[in-house]
């Protein structure tokens, strides 16, 4: 067997580079195989991207109109539920709307994943 030995800070240096690629493999993994319709939003979100009220939200989840799962008291959403529920005119908005639900929540997901990484 044959021992090697470098430098701490060349050590440092390699564990750093290591680390960014393997950061930057599973972030693109991730990217990729993300599927929108599969994203799960909570009431907060759908109301104020959407532009809807609460009560609204309410009112369908009351009539099964909607699904929903419920998870430490709050409400959660697919994308493709928002979808189907736009696509049924159960409300009324705009294939913008939904966009703009869409990226804003892929916006607050990263704000998270660096907040708890600075932690």
């Amino acid at each position: 067997m044959e021992v090697i030995t470098i430098e701490s800070s060349a050590y440092k240096d390699l564990l750093a580079k290591i680390n960014s690629i393997a950061k930057f493999v599973i972030d693109r993994h991730t990217e990729e195989t993300e599927n929108p319709d599969e994203i799960w939003v909570d009431s907060y979100e759908v109301c104020t991207f959407l532009n809807i009220s609460e009560r609204t939200l309410q009112r369908l989840r009351s009539k099964g109109l909607v699904t929903y799962s419920i998870i430490n008291g709050k409400s959660y959403y697919t994308i493709g539920e928002i979808k189907r529920i736009l696509a049924n005119k159960l409300i009324r908005r705009n294939e913008e709307a939904l966009q703009k639900l869409i990226e804003n929540h892929r916006n607050y997901v990263e704000q998270r994943r660096i907040a708890k990484k600075n932690k």
